[in-house]
């Protein structure tokens, strides 16, 4: 099992970029996705999650400008990023509680992280 996450880039401010990650491999069930994100020096902080009936949660310096959204039949979750601001450059990362096919169990797993920076 594993997450690919993709879409980061350079941007401007004010601008928009939409970041996806994709679960694959023998995947029983997810329940709850997620992004966080980290800077040089700093703890990894929570962005946006979105639970298996979609109940969604924004940190306070995104709320209003961070869409998540999920497709849950092909176990996929998006981050539609508008109104960027320089300080939400940073590397991206994306998050799963998920069960493999094969456990009863569910883990948590990371994505790679991609990288998201605003110019101002």
């Amino acid at each position: 099992v594993q997450l690919q996450a993709s879409g980061g880039g350079l941007v401007q401010a004010g601008g928009t970029l939409t970041l996806s990650c994709a679960a694959s491999g023998s995947i029983g069930s997810i329940t709850a996705m997620g992004w966080y994100r980290q800077t040089p020096g700093k703890q990894r902080e929570l962005v946006a999650t979105i639970t298996g009936i979609l109940m969604t949660n924004y940190a306070n310096p995104v709320k209003g400008r961070f869409t998540i959204s999920r497709d849950i039949a092909k176990n996929t979750v998006h981050l539609q990023m508008n109104s960027l601001l320089p300080e939400d450059t940073a590397v991206y990362y994306c998050n799963a509680d998920l069960r493999s096919s094969d456990s009863d169990y569910y883990l948590n797993y990371w994505g790679q992280g991609t990288q998201v920076t605003v110019s101002s």
